[in-house]
């Protein structure tokens, strides 16, 4: 079968670190001809609360979606989770673990920027930084940027962020699934062959990845993605039938803070559809889908 519309299940606001807040972001969408999407902002709801409360019936439908940054002994992790309830304690209780950890993290960026290159930010920005729904890189390289510190934001995280190895406590994957499992919702394997910065997961290696957190819960692969090629889609596609796990399909839009458009999963209106993006779209409610 071909679907009767655009999908896009992953992208970010301002809640996060994309730079369109969460109620022109569903304009965009709209204007995009997107017809079923998710808002996934890393380690925060919030975003999906302001859709849901300025969207109208005749606009795309919209499924809750959220995007947890967790690590384990064996590496990094990002784990998507949808339709699940906003208000459930589990997703609440992950949420804030998460948003604390970044919280701190952000500091100790400061402080190590400050105190390996002399970078003095000012009290007034510093404040505004941590007013925040969720600051990260993007929003540091961004002040800094602005200070003249650095030429642009890639290069503030490229030579003077990054250089930066945090150790600190990560939500773990586990951690992730079993809160989304318990509010209701489905956890997916966002962009599988990715992992540590420019880490690429292939082969067997990728398929004890999947098999670890499959048995921690994990019920979905996200095998459509901006950044995959042919290949790595292939191989995720692979996985997806061999465990009948459910597929999805994001572009991971973040505004203007990546070159990425809405919509652009490597999924068009007249590819054939796999059989576990069938079945993902019928879990979510989407009743004119059928094999």
């Amino acid at each position: 079968m071909k679907l009767p519309y655009l999908i896009d299940f992953h992208m970010h606001s301002t809640v996060s670190d994309g730079t369109d807040p969460p109620e022109a972001l569903l304009q965009r969408v709209r204007a995009a001809g997107i017809g079923h999407f998710s808002l996934t902002d890393h380690d925060a709801v919030q975003g999906c609360a302001r859709i849901l409360a300025v969207r109208k019936p005749d606009d795309p439908a919209f499924l809750p979606g959220v995007e947890f940054s967790c690590r384990d002994e064996a590496g990094k992790y990002h784990i998507l989770g949808y339709g699940y309830d906003p208000e459930s304690k589990p997703i609440q209780s992950v949420v804030a673990f998460g948003h604390d950890l970044r919280m701190k993290k952000v500091r100790m960026r400061l402080e190590h920027l400050q105190e390996r290159f002399g970078f003095s930010f000012p009290e007034q920005e510093i404040q505004s930084l941590l007013s925040q729904d969720n600051p990260g890189k993007p929003h540091i390289g961004n002040l800094m940027t602005k200070l003249g510190y650095a030429d642009s934001k890639e290069k503030a995280i490229k030579e003077y962020i990054d250089r930066l190895r945090i150790r600190s406590d990560s939500v773990r994957p586990e951690q992730a699934i079993q809160g989304i499992l318990a509010s209701g919702g489905i956890p997916v394997l966002a962009h599988p062959c990715y992992g540590s910065g420019d880490e690429l997961i292939l082969g067997d290696d990728l398929d004890r990845r999947v098999r670890k957190l499959m048995d921690l819960g994990l019920q979905g692969v996200e095998a459509f993605y901006s950044g995959f090629s042919e290949k790595l889609r292939q191989q995720v596609l692979s996985l997806a039938e061999k465990y009948r796990l459910y597929v999805t399909a994001g572009s991971d839009y973040h505004g203007t803070n990546k070159l990425v458009t809405l919509g652009s999963t490597g999924l068009t209106e007249t590819a054939d559809v796999p059989d576990g993006l069938i079945r993902f779209l019928q879990a979510i409610g989407c009743k004119d889908v059928s094999p």
